[in-house]
This record gives C-alpha cells, sequence and structure tokens, in this order.
C-alpha cells in the first residue's frame, strides 16, 4: 500500500470543548491523553490505497459550490505498527461500487481492491469511520467476509444499523452474522491501541466515529470519516447537498474556530 499524507484528516485537530450539549465537540488535549493509555510502540506510518472512484460535481460534496467536476476517492488505511497493522475501513466489491454510481459506471481498480484485501488479510484488527457500504462492505459480505469477521470491531450503534436500516440490502447483517464482530459500545473517546483513540462523532450515519492516530514521528492524523467529502468543505466549514443523504449538518458543521484551544 501506498504511503500518503492525509491533509484532510488533520482538520479536526482544532476541536475546542463548547458547553453547549446539543453541539458535538471534543478536546484535542483529552484526545492525546486518552491516546497514550494504552503502552507500547506507536505506529510508525500510515499507507492509503484507492480502490475506487466517484465522479459527482462539486456542488453536491458542498453546499453553494459551483457545479463543475470533481472525484471523490474511495479509500482504505493501514496503520502501521513495529509488531503488525491495523486497517482504518475494509473497501468494498464492484457490486456495491454500482449501488453508488446510481446507474452511471464509475471507476473501479480491481488490482487496488485487490491490495486491501491482502491488507486485511493481514491485520491485526479492523474498525470503521461508520457503517455505509463503502467503508465496511469489505467485512460484511464476499468469501472472506467469515474469516475477517472475528478481527473486526464495529461499535454497538454501527451493528444496529447494519441489522435494521442499513445503506442497501448488500450490507444488511442478521442476529446470527452480528454475532461474529467484536462489538465495543463507548461514550465518547475509546482508547484502541497505542496512540490510537476512537472518537464518537455526529451526523453522517448513526455510528460515525473518528479516529484519532499520532505516529512515533509526532505527527497526528485525524481519520474523519465522509464528514466531508471535499477539502473546501473542511475549508469553508459547509455540508454536503447531495440530496440522497440526512445528516444533522448543524453538529457536524458547528464553527469552533474562535474558542479557546
Amino acid at each position: 500500500m501506498k504511503t500518503a499524507f492525509l491533509a484532510v484528516a488533520l482538520f479536526a485537530l482544532c476541536f475546542a470543548a463548547p458547553a453547549n450539549a446539543q453541539v458535538f465537540s471534543a478536546d484535542i488535549a483529552e484526545i492525546r491523553t486518552v491516546s497514550a493509555t494504552i503502552p507500547g510502540a506507536r505506529a510508525l506510518r500510515i499507507n492509503v490505497v484507492k480502490f475506487a472512484e466517484s465522479r459527482r460535481t462539486k456542488n453536491f460534496s458542498v453546499k453553494g459550490a459551483p457545479a463543475e467536476p470533481s472525484v471523490q476517492a474511495r479509500t482504505a488505511f493501514q496503520v502501521v505498527y513495529p509488531d503488525g497493522t491495523v486497517m482504518i475501513d475494509s473497501g468494498m466489491d464492484q457490486q456495491v461500487h454500482r449501488f453508488f454510481g446510481r446507474g452511471v459506471e464509475e471507476p473501479y481498480f480491481p488490482e487496488a481492491a485487490k491490495e486491501v484485501e491482502k491488507a486485511l488479510l493481514a491485520a491485526k484488527s479492523i474498525v470503521m469511520t461508520h457503517e455505509h457500504g463503502d467503508h465496511v462492505a469489505g467485512v460484511v459480505r464476499g468469501p472472506l467476509a467469515a474469516q475477517l469477521a472475528p478481527k473486526a470491531v464495529l461499535t454497538r450503534t454501527q451493528v444496529q444499523t447494519l441489522l435494521t436500516n442499513p445503506q442497501m440490502p448488500e450490507i444488511k447483517l442478521n442476529p446470527e452474522m452480528a454475532k461474529r464482530y467484536i462489538v465495543v459500545d463507548y461514550e465518547k473517546y475509546l482508547p484502541f491501541a497505542p496512540g490510537f483513540t476512537l472518537i464518537k462523532s455526529p451526523g453522517h450515519t448513526p455510528g460515525s466515529q473518528m479516529i484519532y492516530v499520532v505516529l512515533q514521528s509526532g505527527k497526528e492524523y485525524l481519520f474523519a470519516g465522509d464528514v466531508a467529502w471535499h477539502m473546501d468543505g473542511v475549508r469553508t466549514i459547509r455540508g454536503k447537498d447531495a440530496p440522497w443523504i440526512t445528516e444533522d449538518e448543524p453538529a457536524m458543521t458547528a464553527d469552533h474556530r474562535d474558542q479557546p484551544r
């Protein structure tokens, strides 16, 4: 898997903690403290593979943007520790990818998808930013699902969504299938590995979470899932304008830039 700098993943490292309970907040100092609670060597690097693309005009990804061509990458990430790897998100097969094209055949890269499969098989554990098909299908369907499930960590809310209200029929779980996964639940932050913390976050799906990783070098990353589909959505703090999604936009776009850091 190729190494890449995750610019979009860094945008939320300036979270503050305002008193308004209706607005999502996170405190980077607390996150750093939580991430130090599991002893051991921190990760060395992060690798990323783009296995598919969606071709949508920019106005779908950033409210008020022009209807100009824009590419939405479909990715999976590998966090490399000295003694093994952790995968963030699990990719999808081509059938699930076609769901996102909505009748349009969009780029899918089979060789890159095979690299994701190899990385999943080699991983010590697998975690999901959220329960949409392009992130979770790799561990809930296909010939590898039963093999990967015992090391795939889903939140209780992610499992509940996949049981009762999945994004598409192809990723629906039944109760027997759900028993195969490691299921966790937490209030706000959950230390997962050295320098690696799960952060419960609102809006995109009921089970959305962000993932903070700090490397041995001190470089910090925040995997924000689909909080934004384009970096301009981060820069301008604007939501999406895609009619097929329903999100808690006020929580997702709350502007904390003037709050104390």
